[in-house]
């Protein structure tokens, strides 16, 4: 699978502008009206200039014509000022809707992003760091929500003094509106020039800001262990290279708006130069009065004041571009593993298991597992064990469908494990991982994960029933006990046994052990292992582990290697065949007895 987050597609600003657009649709009329409001600040503020012109030629001039429309003007010079005057409070409800809208955007961007990550197959999320991801969901919605509540807005409103003030400018004079029209061009090379620059020192800087929040949300996870192996040094400056990275693409995104910004300004003196000489010369000679000649040269101003807007607008427009490249190449990403349009809902699950010439690989023409056949019948304890890497935690990721398998077939009683959806298939499975992973809140959260189905007489009998009321009882506040990030209050053994719990409470038909017992003390796998003898009689049971000790009661043990199956049978029968399962047998006795005669 591609990196959606590194090396996305180059979109088109129209494509873009386009699909963005479709987030405004439920906004569409709170957004109009904002945009009337901003007309009316925008017509407000260019009429004083006129206004102020005609006020001039009347003050230097007894003679002037004191016409119709001249009344008119004034009128409307005042009808301008009671304006500007509510300008602050048409312009608070212009913000107050836009920064509505903005939110909502950003509210529903977040919402798409985490709920497509979240139908990513596990072999598509585990190819990415976790920063990426999260800055995916939270930095990027931001940045487009700035784009239509501040760029997007003074954009259009910009570019509309721009076609006002031009029409005006006309009207004064033609001839000296031609002059500064003459300008144009060249803003308008400088302005291609600095859009495809700027376009890809922004994609440089999105990428920089999420290999850093990556290197962060792994790094701290993982700071303990730098810690204890004296690697802060070494840690600091692989950071210090990524900080420098983002720094450096920073700065490259400045220097381009650095260059653009002063050339504008160029752009408008020279167009000022312009005005002046030209105005001064229409004025002496009669052409112009000198009242509509400060209107213009008022207007001349205004007339490049928003083009330098324009300019930091252009630079907020690449940014959001960029982050919504970002967003849609997550959004464009298909899962590896999606239900079937006709998959079927199970009515329940008896735990007959069949493997048929499974084959597998995660990497092209690399497999794990080559032609794996087995079965497992309901109620039955089957435990697989082999070396690390001949396969069996995937034969545990295959039946749960993290992942779809490339030739064969997997059958749940007797259906096609690709015909079932997969929260259906999901829900009669519980599964204890190596690595258990508990969420910030309380030993019941972790528990339920948020199910209010599950009361606490069902949380007080999975508890009981494996072991974890032998921790409860020591806590304080029992069920309410704050869990910290990770479960890092925890030991090991307790924080499995709270996961045990969690499968537990919801009465699986199948359950899944994956080295459950890798990492806890001899006490608590004592509890463990009286829970398992328990399970074994109520459902079917699929057991990973390396200490066999733990699966010598189980109805049958699968030996793997190379990720083929080479033994099959009973603890007793494996032991009297001699083979790779009784190497492994002896092994493990050899060395606990060398550690008791220690």
């Amino acid at each position: 699978m591609r990196d959606f987050n590194d090396n996305h597609q180059s979109h088109a600003d129209k494509n873009l502008t386009k699909r963005l657009l479709t987030y405004l649709k439920p906004h569409k009329k709170r957004f109009l009206t904002a945009f009337l409001l901003m007309f009316i600040t925008t017509f407000a503020n260019l009429i004083l200039p006129l206004a102020t012109g005609l006020s001039i030629d009347l003050m230097v001039n007894p003679d002037y014509t004191f016409d119709f429309k001249v009344l008119v003007l004034i009128i409307g010079a005042i009808i301008a000022v009671a304006i500007l005057m509510t300008s602050v409070v048409v312009g608070f409800f212009q913000q107050m809707m836009l920064q509505e809208i903005g939110q909502d955007v950003t509210h529903v961007l977040r919402k798409e992003v985490f709920e497509h990550i979240e139908n990513l197959s596990i072999g598509q999320i585990n190819l990415l760091p976790v920063g990426k991801l999260v800055t995916r969901a939270t930095n990027d919605p931001g940045n487009i929500s700035d784009m239509f509540t501040n760029t997007i807005v003074n954009l259009i409103r910009n570019f509309l003094m721009l076609f006002i003030i031009g029409i005006i400018l006309v009207v004064i004079n033609y001839v000296m509106a031609l002059l500064v029209f003459l300008t144009l061009p060249l803003i308008i090379i400088a302005s291609q020039l600095f859009r495809k620059y700027s376009r890809n020192a922004y994609r440089q800087v999105r990428n920089n800001v999420s290999e850093v929040n990556g290197f962060l949300s792994e790094n701290l996870s993982g700071i303990k262990i730098t810690q204890i192996f004296n690697q802060e040094d070494k840690k600091i400056k692989e950071f210090k290279e990524i900080n420098d990275k983002l720094k450096k693409s920073y700065l490259t995104e400045i220097n381009i708006f650095g260059i653009y910004r002063p050339i504008i300004w160029l752009i408008a003196m020279i167009a000022s130069i312009l005005t002046i000489y030209f105005g001064v010369s229409s004025v002496l000679a009669g052409i112009l009065s000198p009242g509509l000649f400060i209107s213009f040269y008022i207007y001349v101003g205004q007339f490049f004041e928003p083009i330098q807007q324009i300019s930091e607008q252009f630079n907020g427009l690449q940014n959001g571009f960029s982050s919504a490249e970002k967003i849609f190449d997550v959004l464009d990403t298909k899962p590896d593993i999606k239900d079937q349009e006709d998959a079927i809902e199970l009515d329940k699950f008896e735990g007959r298991i069949e493997f048929k010439n499974v084959w597998f690989q995660y990497i092209p023409d690399e497999w794990v597992l080559k032609g794996v056949s087995f079965k497992v019948n309901p109620n039955e304890t089957v435990a697989f064990v082999g070396a690390t890497g001949s396969g069996k935690t995937t034969i545990l990721q295959l039946i749960v469908r993290n992942y779809d398998i490339q030739e064969g077939q997997i059958l749940i009683d007797g259906i096609d494990i690709r015909t079932i959806k997969r929260s259906s298939l999901r829900k009669f499975i519980g599964q204890m991982l190596q690595d258990v992973f508990l969420f910030s809140g309380t030993i019941r959260d972790n528990i339920t994960l948020g199910d209010p189905t599950i009361t606490d007489e069902d949380i007080k009998k999975a508890s009981d029933y494996v072991g974890l009321d032998y921790v409860l009882d020591k806590l304080e506040h029992g069920l309410d006990h704050v869990v910290l990030e990770r479960g890092n209050n925890f030991s090991s053994g307790e924080r499995q046994l709270i996961s045990f719990a969690r499968a537990v409470v919801y009465n699986p038909s199948l359950m899944i052990l994956d080295e459950a017992t890798a990492n806890i003390d001899s006490e608590t796998e004592s509890i463990i292992q009286d829970s398992l003898s328990k399970m074994m009689n109520i459902s079917t049971m699929l057991i990973v582990a390396h200490r066999l000790s733990t699966i010598q009661h189980s109805n049958r043990i699968i030996v793997m290697s190379k990720g083929e199956i080479v033994e099959m049978g009973t603890h007793q029968e494996l032991l009297k065949q001699k083979g790779l399962y009784f190497n492994l047998y002896q092994l493990q006795y050899d060395k606990k007895e060398g550690d008791i005669h220690a």
